[in-house]
């Protein structure tokens, strides 16, 4: 079951995608990065989070490493590794803004987030149990064990796919208000765009896979020996 070539075959696509995506950040942040900014990520995140009206929205250095920005909507803070944090370039602001437009998401009640936060919980069970329960529900041709664990990990489908509009709305807004507020200038937004292109790929890539690996679930669990 562990080296069935059907799920090979089955996630394939996803894969592939994923590696594309992967290689097309890379590219992108690297040339990004060597495009100088008026403003350090940090500097850009708080400008727009003031313009917007989140004074309340905190910004703090994180510890991880690169692309590991995130905003924390418990907390209410935007958490930049410390590259996006303290450098001027076109990636730093880029990445920024985006998480900046996930706390304006936050603050303006943005129906996919609300879902996808809600979802969160759900998500890590099937995630950390899913697919485990239902491996040994097919390994042991106990079906009603196999659905418990595709019904699980259904939860990390439904997180996956409410999560891309979440991601894409998020760029939208970073693209539009950097130029807005005349951060990055228009003629200088393809490098920006570029990066915000293809992080949004790889979850599309990622959305793809868990789509892929739930219908490769399904097939196995109604096969028939």
């Amino acid at each position: 079951m562990f080296f069935d070539p059907w799920y090979f075959i089955y996630i394939g696509p996803a894969f592939v995608l994923s590696m594309i995506a992967q290689l097309w950040l890379r590219s992108a942040y690297a040339k990004a990065t060597k495009q100088a900014a008026p403003l350090s990520g940090a500097a850009a995140a708080r400008h727009i989070l003031d313009s917007a009206g989140l004074h309340n929205v905190a910004i703090e250095r994180s510890p991880g490493g690169e692309l590991s920005d995130h905003y924390d909507p418990r907390d209410k803070v935007l958490r930049l590794s410390p590259h996006v944090y303290a450098e001027r370039t076109a990636a730093a602001v880029g990445i920024a803004a985006h998480e900046a437009g996930h706390a304006i998401q936050d603050a303006r009640n943005y129906a996919p987030l609300i879902i996808r936060n809600l979802a969160v919980p759900a998500a890590g069970i099937g995630s950390n149990m899913g697919m485990l329960l239902a491996i040994l529900g097919i390994v042991f041709s106990y079906q009603p064990l196999a659905y418990l664990g595709i019904i699980l990990f259904s939860c990390v489908v439904f997180f996956q796919v409410i999560n891309l509009p979440v991601e894409f709305d998020a760029s939208n807004r970073a693209k539009a208000i950097l130029v807005d507020l005349n951060i990055v200038p228009r003629e200088e937004m393809p490098a920006v765009r570029n990066v915000l292109n293809a992080a949004a790929l790889t979850y599309v890539a990622a959305t793809l896979q868990a789509i892929l690996t739930l219908l490769y679930l399904l097939m196995r669990a109604n096969q028939r020996d």
